[in-house]
């Protein structure tokens, strides 16, 4: 059905929508506490940015998120059906639960014809916020 390449970027496109999710979503308690115990002592804006800036590392840049996505859209209209990816990302490659797609579709909630704006999601992925 799929080819190791596109199964290779649903893995990837999966991946970056949890990491979207941390992100965005409230983090839960025991998270926070775990890892606050990584610090290796207080916790000030520098060391917050290398903790930060080492659970980032590794993140594709833009172009290669963009084009992960772009799989799922042939006509290239910079958005996705909604039922479409989430039944891809519940079927396909590291599968998202019910719950996680859920919490995705809160943070990057589709338009009124139920698409998903890929490429501001790309864009918060690589830059934090959202594009005015």
């Amino acid at each position: 059905m799929f080819d190791q390449t596109q199964i290779q970027e649903f893995k990837e496109v999966g991946q970056l929508c949890y990491t979207v999710l941390l992100c965005r979503l409230n983090v839960k308690n025991e998270e926070l506490e775990a890892m606050v115990q990584e610090a290796p002592g207080a916790i000030n804006f520098t060391i917050f940015l290398t903790m930060f800036g080492e659970k980032l590392k590794g993140t594709d840049p833009e172009e290669t998120i963009l084009n992960a996505f772009k799989i799922f859209d042939p006509e290239g209209k910079g958005h996705i059906k909604a039922d479409y990816i989430k039944e891809m990302l519940m079927t396909q490659a590291d599968r998202f639960s019910q719950e996680e797609v859920s919490q995705m579709f809160a943070a990057f909630p589709p338009d009124v014809s139920g698409n998903l704006d890929y490429k501001n999601l790309c864009y918060v992925i690589t830059h934090g916020e959202e594009k005015d």
